[in-house]
């Protein structure tokens, strides 16, 4: 087991201050002067020390890695996944490392896109626009302050001198253990806590949150959603909660297997009405792409994504999402209901 220098150097300076400590009143300036030495140790820049250079190739073959058949990133020589620990207790090196081949892949992936895909890779123009929801990020994580609690072992009984002491004593363990602990196991996990976003602590007050501050305030007289799983039920209580704002605004909802239910969330009939003429719900089922799917909900149409897959319900429907929308978008200009194939086949659903 090899032990680098800064290791060396610590354990020295540790042995020697026991050393110290054992010795007579003689020592205590000795011992002064050592506690003052490591009290200015950066122990960030120490670790530095040991740490190699942040210098990292600038192509995936310069990582040992590429991409296989089935578009899994692999190491070139043993066929392994990537692996973020590529050098032990070095955590900083090794994220900086994965940050550098993040960079990579993102201009890969782009260079797919355009080659492959013949896409072309252009800026939004103005007077349209597309702004992507974040609904599941409602919190943040801090680490826990620290409380301290008094030993349930001190007496009340001691000695004010005595009690004094055992608390110094103690308080300098606990400083050498907590600075000895960070040294050697510096990804020790921290108790964390969460401090959740004011007005976006849930998926329902974000979509609400960004309606109010950023949809309902632009010039866009056409407003598309596209809501997926969860999201869904999201836009329902946005419906419930801005349905005339939703209603005008507003001119097509596709929604890819979502998890919405009116009944359990207390949509009225004129929000059922208008999500019956106004929505699609594309969901997961092994039938081909747009055959009618039977709903026990009075809310809107529900049509096959051509998958039985969850999590590929929006990327399979997405060519009839957006026939959807031109549709909707020209009945809109031209005042008239749109007339789609889907819709003729659509439950009819008695009011209950």
């Amino acid at each position: 087991m090899s032990i680098s220098l800064s290791s060396f150097i610590f354990l020295q300076i540790w042995i020697n201050m026991a050393q110290i400590q054992q010795g007579g009143p003689d020592e205590k300036e000795k011992t002064t002067a050592l506690k003052d030495l490591l009290s200015r140790i950066d122990l960030d820049e120490l670790m530095k020390k040991d740490e190699p250079p942040l210098d990292f190739p600038d192509t995936l073959e310069g990582f040992e890695y590429a991409f296989n058949e089935k578009g899994q990133l692999r190491h070139i020589k043993t066929g392994e996944p990537f692996v973020f620990n590529y050098r032990e207790d070095l955590h900083r090196w090794n994220q900086k490392r994965y940050e550098a081949l993040g960079e990579i892949i993102t201009k890969y992936v782009y260079e797919l896109l355009e080659k492959d895909c013949n896409l072309k890779k252009i800026s939004i123009p103005e007077g349209y626009g597309v702004i992507v929801l974040n609904p599941n990020e409602n919190y943040i994580e801090v680490e826990k302050p620290k409380i301290h609690v008094q030993s349930s072992l001190d007496s009340s009984d001691e000695p004010a001198e005595k009690r004094e002491r055992k608390d110094k004593v103690s308080k300098e363990t606990k400083k050498r253990r907590d600075f000895y602990e960070k040294y050697r196991n510096p990804q020790r996990e921290k108790e964390m806590m969460q401090l959740y976003i004011r007005e976006n602590g849930s998926p329902e007050e974000h979509a609400i949150y960004v309606w109010d501050h950023f949809i309902a305030q632009s010039a866009a007289e056409n407003v598309f959603f596209v809501a997926h799983s969860y999201g869904g039920l999201a836009f329902v209580e946005l419906m419930i909660q801005r349905e005339a704002d939703v209603k005008s605004k507003v001119t097509a909802v596709a929604l890819t297997d979502s998890v919405h239910n009116v009944w359990h969330q207390e949509a009225g009939k004129t929000i059922r009405e208008w999500m019956r003429e106004n929505c699609c719900n594309w969901v997961s089922s092994s039938e081909p792409l747009d055959t009618s799917v039977e709903s026990m909900l009075p809310d809107c149409p529900r049509v096959s994504a051509g998958t039985d897959r969850h999590e590929l319900t929006s990327w399979k429907s997405f060519p009839s999402i957006f026939k959807f929308f031109t549709e909707a978008s020209e009945a809109k200009t031209s005042s008239l209901k749109p007339a789609l194939t889907r819709r003729s086949h659509r439950i009819k659903h008695e009011e209950l």
